[in-house]
């Protein structure tokens, strides 16, 4: 028998606005990373990959922005 994995333990982004109407929340898994909407905890995730997430992380830690 399987043993069922564990709900994904949610927290919310350090960088969500302080008015409750901005709040994004993530969870880790063991390829990455969730994303969703706090204020739709049933609505649709975004799931990103190990790498992708890593990235991601450390653009935001050192300021970087998108030429694009």
């Amino acid at each position: 028998m399987i043993a069922a994995s564990p709900e994904p333990r949610w927290f919310k982004s350090s960088y969500s606005g302080g008015s409750g109407t901005e709040c994004v929340e993530c969870a880790y898994i063991p390829h990455g990373a969730l994303i969703r909407d706090s204020k739709y905890a049933d609505g649709p995730t975004l799931d990103v990959r190990l790498s992708s997430w890593r990235l991601f992380i450390g653009s935001v830690r050192h300021g970087s922005q998108s030429s694009s």
